[in-house]
């Protein structure tokens, strides 16, 4: 993401990244690997956990793909491409695939095509809605991107009401679908679910689902409306913009555009913390308050904990896998508690007993974090000596595995444990 120019003005989320920058806290702002410096700045005063639970539609990063890029589309354009509430279409139809390992094509009683008008219209995903629609808390995060994207209240239809539509369903395996990226075949954008994924869903467990509404509101066209698939467990590229056509397919490959790019398609959100933007310079005697975020993934969050480590002059940088970070001695952070009153956080109108994850009676989480959701964390580091400091902050699962572990990996999702460098003078 390129920062604005000094001529272009700044976003709500930009404005409180620059005044951020400016506090002693590690505030909203852009994120580091261990391998990157940071600018340096002055610390000028405390926060504590400074992120908003629900990020501004406006706010949200941008990891759109097309060119041109779908939401920049106007006027008789924006009609042909089937992205006003008017115009959206979706169609869902039987992959006629076969080959030598897939001997039988799939089939549907039903099939919603724009060739002879069935193909569904928004008033029709709305009025499934009226009866199976859900809510849920989902933090968006990309697969190759070391900072979340934003966190919203998604709301919408589970897929399985969707397909249901399409009456016998025989000979299928996993459901291909993507979204409006112009008439170039190279720019189409698409993911993949297994049936299962799609069709059963396991007690307290969220469903992939056709979203038309963020934070209470219709979703706008830069965030993928009029409306997208959102699957709670899966990074963004499962979460599909401008979502336009479905098939149910007897192929058992997954038809991910990043299956195609060495990345795993299957990849769930990993349990990490995030630090904030942060000062790199302090006064001797001053408090040092650190803060960020921490994402609970599929492997849920214990806790967040962070390690200071003090750089003496000639010393070998530290590796994750040397015996100075293997020894390390780690603190926990304080977690962001949940709201007392969700009534201030959700939009008006929506109640926290309609949300999943909540409890319907008394309207506070059955867990938290919520899964696939993210909260602050903050901690404050006195008494310093003068000198060069690292420091390093990494969750805790339910499992006890501390990021980034079990996986590793970077094509299965980004989870490097970030370092903030500074300095005290």
């Amino acid at each position: 993401m390129e920062p604005p120019s000094p001529s272009e003005p700044l976003s709500r989320r930009e404005f409180v990244r620059t005044t951020s920058a400016l506090a002693v806290s590690a505030l909203v702002g852009e994120r580091v690997s261990a391998e990157a410096p940071r600018a340096t700045t002055t610390a000028k005063a405390a926060c504590a956990f400074p992120h908003p639970l629900l990020t501004h539609a406006d706010d949200f990063y941008d990891v759109s793909r097309g060119s041109p890029k779908p939401f920049t589309l106007t006027g008789e354009a924006l009609t042909q491409a089937r992205l006003t509430p008017e115009t959206w279409r979706l169609e869902i139809i039987a992959d006629p695939y076969t080959s030598d390992q897939v001997k039988e094509p799939a089939s549907l009683g039903r099939q919603f095509k724009l060739e002879d008008g069935t193909a569904l219209d928004m008033a029709a995903l709305m009025e499934l809605g009226k009866k199976h629609s859900a809510r849920f808390l989902k933090a968006m995060q990309c697969l190759n991107i070391a900072t979340p994207l934003g966190q919203g209240l998604w709301e919408g239809v589970p897929l399985r009401e969707v397909l249901r539509l399409c009456g016998g369903i025989k000979s299928v395996r996993r459901i291909y679908y993507w979204g409006y990226h112009n008439n170039d075949p190279k720019q189409i954008f698409q993911s993949s679910l297994t049936y299962t994924e799609a069709m059963e869903t396991a007690p307290g467990e969220l469903p992939p689902f056709i979203a038309y509404k963020l934070n209470g509101e219709p979703i706008p066209l830069k965030r993928g409306g009029p409306a997208r698939l959102v699957v709670p467990w899966a990074h963004g590229f499962k979460s599909i913009k401008w979502l336009q056509r479905i098939a149910l397919t007897n192929d058992y490959k997954a038809a991910d555009t990043y299956a195609l790019q060495n990345n795993d398609p299957e990849s769930h959100l990993k349990t990490a913390a995030y630090i904030d933007m942060a000062p790199d310079k302090f006064a001797t005697g001053q408090p040092i308050a650190f803060s960020g975020l921490a994402l609970s993934g599929l492997s849920g969050l214990e806790r967040v904990e962070y390690w200071l480590y003090r750089v003496e002059p000639g010393a070998p940088a530290v590796a994750q896998d040397d015996a100075t970070y293997q020894s390390a001695s780690w603190t926990p952070c304080q977690l962001e508690a949940p709201p007392a009153d969700w009534s201030s956080i959700l939009p008006p109108g929506v109640s926290s007993k309609t949300v999943l994850g909540f409890d319907p009676k008394t309207g506070q989480p059955a867990t938290w974090p919520l899964r696939y959701s993210m909260i602050s964390w903050t901690t404050t580091l006195r008494d310093l000596k003068p000198g060069k400091y690292e420091f390093r902050a990494r969750a805790i699962d339910l499992n006890g595995f501390a990021q980034p572990e079990p996986r590793p990996i970077p094509k299965a999702g980004k989870n490097a444990v970030e370092v903030h460098r500074f300095e005290v003078a």
